[in-house]
């Protein structure tokens, strides 16, 4: 009986095999597909998934063909800019850059590549997951042509068509939020033109940016990629007919503001409804949910492969314990505990910005530009991530300052913290302290990082930091405090 099955090899899937298989457990992982989708679907991540790729092992193969980029641009009607969450100059208390894009083949190939280092993992490629029977100890798969196997815990990777959440029942919830779209991948031998606009900050370039076209006419979105890799969203209008968009010379028409004279060859042209969608149950018995089969979110701050990550660095740490016998199995109803409101919040102002940026009344379109600029000059510019929220209840110290954030990784002596410390459990600490096995003692003192945690320490006004081995916080305060909190928590 393996540890963990896992439905899918997307990245997602594809990481949680990585991260999961990096802690020696016994993986089983099921893919319908022999090999990769060859066309590009996500294309944007964050510091955050740098820093779980560096924990799962596999940052050496990724980071060479990411993109690193200066954030986010939203013009609107009269194009001129409306909101700018740009990054040029701002600190990196995670090391990583706040946004990158990437190509998703690639990346799914560096992924299934790492895997084949890890003996205790087995793939399954070319096998369709067909149904499923939980038991007391485990779950039974059938696959394809009648091959069944056993796993003591599933996680469904399965996409946004989940076979395994249909097959559990599970709903989802509708946050009211549609809209048609079609997504266009060029490979672009020169620069990307844009209409005349104003307000752009002197510092953007506009080459480097994800742009937001919030024109009431046809609103549209213009992203960077690997090398030549470029993507324009847009937004079909009231009576457009999908197939007919996607024809060559309406392609050609939408994209001529943009390309016209520039060398350059249409990879694909799809149309897609972009959603606003969460699952009702997260675990059902063994079997879990995550990525697009949990939630389905419109892409308009590039979080949906994010979501995705973040909610296997939430559950693989739990599996870990509660498999080792160290927690008891109710930590891992935790899991929705912890990601759904996370994952509502950012869906959430994702659908708010899909609400403004899909207007289609040129006058509420004038209204929203001039309240947007207005708000802009009160409030300093932020970055798409200061959207992600704290983890507000569940395995953490509640209460305590800095709880449920994500800590920093400064480097440390030429090393990013989490390479210099391991992952794990891990307590930072000005003063003295010991702690049980599973959590590992680090004291800032002498600690070459510039100052950064005590900075940060200081900022909260604690002794100490209990960090999560996602990542988060814990909570602060007294060594022996946050230790006795820890174990009321996590003692079997």
């Amino acid at each position: 009986m393996f540890d963990v099955a896992i439905i899918g090899c997307g990245p997602v899937g594809a990481f949680a095999a990585n991260l999961l298989g990096q802690a020696g457990l016994s993986i089983l992982l099921v893919e319908k597909e022999a090999h990769p989708y060859p066309l590009p679907r996500a294309v944007h991540l964050d510091h955050e998934m740098m820093r779980l790729f560096q924990s799962a092992g596999v940052i050496g193969r990724v980071a060479g063909d990411m993109r690193d980029t200066e954030g986010h641009l939203h013009v609107g009607a009269d194009h001129g800019v409306i909101r700018y969450m740009g990054t040029v100059g701002r600190p990196r208390p995670f090391s990583w850059s706040s946004d990158y894009f990437f190509y998703q083949p690639e990346l799914e190939e560096h992924l299934r590549d790492a895997l084949t280092d890890l003996p205790n993992v087995r793939l399954c490629f070319g096998s369709a997951f067909e149904t499923l029977e939980q038991g007391e100890d485990g779950v039974t798969l059938t696959l394809q042509g009648g091959r069944r196997e056993r796993a003591r815990y599933v996680i469904a990777c399965d996409g946004s068509r989940s076979t395994v959440r249909k097959t559990l029942g599970v709903t989802l919830d509708d946050l009211d939020f549609e809209e048609p779209w079609l997504v266009v991948d060029a490979e672009v031998d020169g620069p990307v033109r844009f209409p005349d606009l104003w307000g752009v900050p002197e510092a953007a370039d506009l080459q480097n940016l994800s742009v937001m076209m919030c024109d009431p006419r046809r609103p549209a979105t213009i992203v960077p990629g690997r090398g030549n890799h470029r993507r324009w969203e847009f937004m079909l209008l009231p009576g457009e007919d999908d197939a007919a968009m996607m024809e060559p010379a309406a392609v050609t028409a939408l994209l001529a503001p943009y390309l016209d004279g520039v060398p350059h060859r249409i990879v694909r042209a799809a149309t897609y409804r972009f959603h606003g969608l969460i699952a009702d149950e997260w675990r059902k018995g063994r079997v879990f949910l995550a990525g697009d089969a949990a939630h389905q979110t419109p892409p308009f701050f590039g979080q949906g492969m994010c979501h995705g990550l973040r909610d296997i660095a939430n559950l693989a740490w739990k599996l870990e314990l509660v498999l080792a016998g160290r927690a008891p199995e109710a930590l891992l109803d935790s899991y929705q505990a912890e990601r759904d409101p996370h994952v509502r919040a950012v869906i959430s102002a994702a659908v708010d910005a899909g609400r403004y940026i899909c207007m289609l009344d040129p006058g509420a379109a004038a209204t929203r530009d001039a309240r947007m600029r207005d708000a802009a000059r009160d409030v300093p510019h932020g970055t798409a991530a200061d959207l992600i929220p704290p983890i507000e209840a569940g395995i953490i110290a509640a209460g305590t300052p800095g709880a449920g954030e994500r800590f920093i990784q400064p480097t440390v002596a030429g090393r990013l913290l989490d390479d210099m410390t391991g992952g794990g459990w891990r307590l930072f600490t000005r003063i003295p302290a010991g702690a049980p096995d599973g959590v590992t003692v680090v004291p800032t003192a002498g600690l070459d990082d510039n100052h950064a945690i005590d900075d940060w320490l200081d900022a909260q006004g604690a002794e100490a930091v209990l960090v999560r081995p996602d990542h988060y916080v814990f909570g602060t305060g007294e060594p022996a405090d946050l230790i006795t909190i820890w174990e009321g928590k996590l003692r079997p």
